[in-house]
């Protein structure tokens, strides 16, 4: 019943993670930098804050009490992963929910799988273990998954009309989202360095009576000011430089309604890491399969979600064979990554 709890909270997580920028479709007179902005203070500033104080007894007596050289580690780490949050809106706003949550999360999952072994001098056992070749299996489909959904990005470009790709995806242009998504991908993967590098604080609250489902939540509170230092620096540059900052003020916009639906997406987008935390705390002797998981339900609701919005409208059914090829693939490499991951368990 445990691992089952555990099972049905990672799917929470990920249908959190699959479905935040939903709300943003419902913002309306407002640029992308604006609502962005706005929601951005939800996510990464008062929802830390609120879950943390709800879940971690004494949450300021405990980032008081670590270390200075934890706190800064965790923060610029938190910046980096910004980096990542803020492309990862702009995969969003470029390629729609489908086909920019496969390539992000693919390569998230890719370079997530690879960057700590390469950091830590480790990249050869990979090769030379049998769960190590299955890791490597596993991201070779996965690049090839999210290769065929770059495929089915440019053959959708080539046989729509500008009005049909407008249609689905306001602002679709494979280009640009296919350059935002790679570079996504890869700074997505120091929120595992910030959640490394902030164990000490995690400690720090468990000895301060939080319960083990919710320690991470006081590291949250500096990875992600750091995410929102990051976001909120070029977000409001382009307020100014696009002369987007009236959109604040401007009445003839939906003031009150855009930041509620920006509240709602970013508490929704926060709520991935939290149901994330609770359902890694539950899987028991299963736990390397948590990150499969999250990363599985967070591409398989983000599709569901792209085919209810119609993002794929219009598109010939070799398009749409390709792309849901692609996303399986996806999905699928993630369990052989899990399988290599129960081997060297």
């Amino acid at each position: 019943m445990s691992v089952f709890l555990g099972v049905i909270l990672h799917a929470l997580g990920g249908f959190a993670s699959g479905s935040f920028y939903l709300p943003y479709k419902k913002v309306n007179g407002w640029a992308w930098e604006s609502y962005w902005l706005v929601g951005g203070l939800f996510s990464w500033l008062l929802a830390p804050i609120l879950l943390g104080y709800l879940t971690v007894p004494n949450l300021w007596g405990v980032l008081g009490q670590a270390e200075t050289s934890t706190v800064v580690w965790t923060y610029i780490w938190g910046l980096l992963w910004g980096l990542g949050g803020l492309t990862f809106g702009l995969a969003m706003r470029y390629l729609g929910l489908s086909l920019g949550m496969a390539v992000t999360l693919g390569l998230c999952a890719v370079f997530g799988t690879l960057v700590p072994p390469i950091w830590e001098g480790t990249l050869g056992t990979l090769f030379a273990t049998t769960s190590g070749r299955y890791v490597l299996l596993g991201l070779g489909i996965c690049v090839a998954g999210i290769l065929l959904c770059g495929r089915a990005g440019i053959m959708k470009e080539r046989s729509q009309t500008t009005a049909e790709k407008q249609a689905g995806v306001a602002e679709f242009d494979l280009r640009k989202g296919l350059g935002v998504a790679v570079f996504s991908g890869v700074m997505s993967a120091c929120m595992s360095f910030g959640l490394t590098a902030g164990q000490p604080i995690a400690e720090l609250a468990a000895q301060n009576g939080a319960n083990p489902l919710y320690v991470n939540n006081a590291i949250l509170v500096i990875i992600l000011l750091g995410g929102l230092t990051t976001n909120a620096i070029w977000t409001i540059y382009l307020n100014i430089k696009n002369k987007t900052y009236t959109d604040y003020t401007r009445v003839s916009a939906p003031i009150v309604r855009n930041i509620i639906f920006c509240a709602l997406a970013g508490f929704t987008w926060y709520f991935q890491f939290f149901f994330y935390g609770m359902g890694d705390s539950q899987m028991g002797e299963y736990r390397f399969s948590g990150w499969t998981l999250h990363m599985a339900f967070i591409i398989a609701f983000s599709s569901m979600w792209g085919l209810v919005l119609h993002e794929w409208k219009g598109a010939s059914s070799a398009t749409l064979r390709t792309i849901s090829v692609g996303i399986l693939l996806v999905v699928f490499s993630t369990v052989v990554v899990g399988i290599g991951n129960y081997l060297a368990a």
